[in-house]
């Protein structure tokens, strides 16, 4: 079977950090309020049968980007950073002319947040990284930024940024790895209390 010819689709991919399936409102939840995400996922694609190999931040994060369960990309624990020469799909869609960007949490290893083969973007920040701006700050395409204000606020800044300012003549892809939910729990000011 032939699949007719199509244009490339631009792609972006959130992830957002211990979020439950069911804690979106758009699944139904009776009081998390998830506007932003509720729209995306009508306006996209709501993965809604979707399961988790290996039920931890790394190795789920290594499988995302490999396609390989933990036994074969051996990020096992959130401690083992991913073996140098892994492959990562981001690199194939660079060799397919696609941008890139990845902005966000990487968490395979707590020590690096150097810029990972794959993605002409780089934002990132030292394994879990801190809501609040902290002692490391953020890694910007390979050079040390102060984080600025709460993690969350500033990953999505940079990400719009990336969209304005980015090639326009190319396809793209952009994954953007959100901190939040994850514990300590630490809510924006204007959230406090809800």
């Amino acid at each position: 079977m032939t699949l007719p010819a199509s244009a490339p689709r631009n792609v972006i991919f959130v992830l957002i950090d211990d979020l439950r399936f069911d804690a979106l409102g758009i699944t139904g939840h009776p009081w998390v309020e998830t506007p932003h995400l509720d729209a995306l996922a009508r306006g996209g694609v709501l993965l809604r049968n979707a399961f988790v190999t290996t039920a931890l931040c790394s190795p789920s994060r290594a499988s995302i980007l490999t396609g390989q369960y933990a036994h074969r990309h051996r990020v096992v624990d959130n401690n083992n950073p991913v073996p140098p020469g892994t492959t990562f799909f981001p690199q194939y869609l660079q060799k397919a002319g696609y941008e890139t960007a990845f902005i966000g949490k990487w968490h395979m290893g707590g020590e690096s947040d150097a810029p990972q083969p794959g993605f002409d973007r780089w934002v990132s920040f030292r394994g879990q990284g801190t809501y609040l701006p902290g002692k490391y700050g953020l890694n910007v395409d390979g050079k040390p930024v102060p984080q600025r204000g709460y993690i969350t606020d500033e990953l999505t800044d940079y990400a719009l940024d990336w969209l304005k300012r980015r090639d326009g003549r190319r396809p793209f892809f952009m994954y953007l790895s959100h901190k939040a939910v994850h514990s300590e729990f630490i809510p924006a000011d204007r959230h406090k209390g809800r």
